[in-house]
C-alpha cells in the first residue's frame, strides 16, 4: 500500500480520503483500503520526512505531498517492483498444479509452459504500458484476450457437449 500512496502522490497533492477513493477507482472497486490503514500509514510518512502536508485550503483539508526523500523511497520502490516482476516471471503461478492436479504431470507440462510464458508475458507488458503507455498497445492486448478466452471457452463448451452425449449413451 506504501507504494500505491506514494505512487499516487507523486502525481499530485491528495488528501486521505482521496486517496482512498483514487485507489478504489483504479482498481474497479476491488480494493477500498479502510481509513484505519490510510491514516497511519500517512502519519508515518509524515514522521519519517517521506510527505509533507500543505497548508489547508478553504475547505481545511489536509492534504500531502511527497518530499526529496519520499521521491528518493518512491525510485526504489519501483526498482524493487520492477526486480520482484523479473523474478516471478520464472515462476510458475502456483494455481497451475491445483488447476490440473488429476491429470498426469507429462500430459499437462506443455500446459504448464504456455501458461508461464502467458503470464510472464502479461506481467512484461505491464511494465513496459507503465514506462511508455500506448493506446494501441492496450487494444491489441484485449482483442488478444479476448479471443484467447473465446477460444478456451469453445474448448469448454465442446468438452461439455461430449461429457453430456457420453451421459446420454449410458
Amino acid at each position: 500500500m506504501r507504494y500505491q500512496v506514494l505512487e499516487l502522490l507523486s502525481e499530485k497533492p491528495l488528501s486521505g480520503s482521496e486517496i482512498i477513493s483514487e485507489i478504489e477507482k483504479r482498481t474497479e472497486g476491488l480494493w477500498k483500503p479502510s481509513p484505519g490503514s490510510i491514516y497511519p500509514l500517512l502519519a508515518w510518512l509524515q514522521d519519517n520526512n517521506y510527505i509533507e502536508e500543505l497548508a489547508p485550503e478553504g475547505n481545511n483539508v489536509k492534504r500531502y505531498i511527497l518530499t526529496e526523500n519520499g521521491e528518493a523511497l518512491l525510485q526504489e520502490q519501483r526498482r524493487i517492483k520492477k526486480q520482484l516482476r523479473k523474478e516471478a516471471r520464472s515462476v510458475p503461478p502456483p494455481i497451475l498444479g491445483a488447476l490440473w492436479f488429476r491429470i498426469p504431470p507429462e500430459k499437462t507440462r506443455r500446459l504448464r509452459e504456455s501458461m508461464r510464458r502467458l503470464v510472464s508475458a502479461f506481467f512484461e507488458l505491464g511494465s513496459d504500458l507503465e514506462e511508455n503507455f500506448s493506446d494501441q498497445a492496450l487494444e491489441e492486448t484485449w482483442k488478444v484476450l479476448d479471443d484467447t478466452a473465446s477460444k478456451i471457452e469453445e474448448v469448454r463448451r465442446r468438452l461439455k457437449a461430449k461429457q453430456a452425449q457420453a451421459d446420454n449413451q449410458r
